[in-house]
């Protein structure tokens, strides 16, 4: 019975170990990672054994885990895993431990992986209710010019001219006078924001940069927002890629 206890215990043992082997995980960050704020990074697992499938893979790292029920040889599978970074600047990805306990439950066998890759990680947002460090404002309002363009309150209605988009055509109205009418629209224009981080009312320099960080992800959708640090300034635009263009500045201020 010994003997047949121990075999037992070698031969589980040994496939717990083919079922790990082979496997190598790959992190991938998302767009947006903060300091102290939760991000679930896409982990892609690749299965490189030519002929085994491995079941029950968990992949950990030190804040959270995940699982893979199953992975047939050479495929790739793909979940979700989250990670927490407690300051901001670039940090390695660290370790990732990918372990099973097939195929009894007895043995958990693991292997951990050293991912060198770094990621770029933002100040912690920080709420901030007034706009005293902007360009001019002291509140959250925005101007509004009147202009020709497709976004603002409707102008006025006038005949086609063949250059219009077909959306803006009034179809009630052109069938009712059984001529093409079109609406004409006003667009309207916010108030630039120029985020000066050494007027930020913040005790210090990193709850200044979580207050600009802030103002950046609120008011970035929204109207141009550029950034005056204490060396140079980045002008106001608009766009997803320039808001995180200053997110980034902010993470990486004297870390560079």
């Amino acid at each position: 019975m010994v003997s047949g206890l121990l075999g037992f215990m070698a031969i589980t043992g040994y496939a717990g170990m083919l079922n790990i082997k082979g496997i190598v995980p790959l992190l991938l960050p998302p767009e947006e990672l903060y300091a102290n704020h939760p991000a679930i990074f896409r982990l892609v697992v690749h299965n490189r054994k030519r002929s085994l499938p491995s079941f029950l893979i968990n992949a950990t790292s030190s804040n959270a885990g995940t699982l893979l029920p199953f992975l047939a040889a050479g495929s790739t599978g793909e979940t979700g895993l989250e990670l927490v970074f407690t300051a901001r600047g670039r940090h390695p990805v660290g370790r990732i431990r990918i372990s099973s306990p097939f195929p009894v439950n007895f043995f958990t066998r693991y292997w951990e992986f050293t991912l060198h890759d770094t990621v770029l990680v933002f100040p912690e947002p920080l709420p901030l209710t007034g706009l005293s460090a902007a360009d001019g404002a002291e509140s959250t309002g925005e101007t509004v010019r009147t202009v020709r363009g497709q976004d603002g309150e409707l102008d006025g209605i006038r005949s086609y001219s063949g250059t219009e988009p077909l959306r803006s055509i009034h179809w009630r109205l052109s069938a009712r006078d059984h001529e093409l009418l079109v609406k004409e629209f006003g667009t309207q224009a916010s108030t630039p924001l120029l985020i000066r981080l050494d007027e930020l009312p913040g005790t210090g320099i990193e709850t200044r940069l979580s207050q600009a960080a802030w103002l950046i992800r609120r008011y970035g959708g929204e109207r141009p927002v550029g950034l005056a640090l204490p060396d140079r300034t980045l002008a106001p635009a608009v766009g997803r890629r320039h808001c995180l263009h200053l997110l980034a500045e902010l993470g990486l201020y004297d870390h560079q």
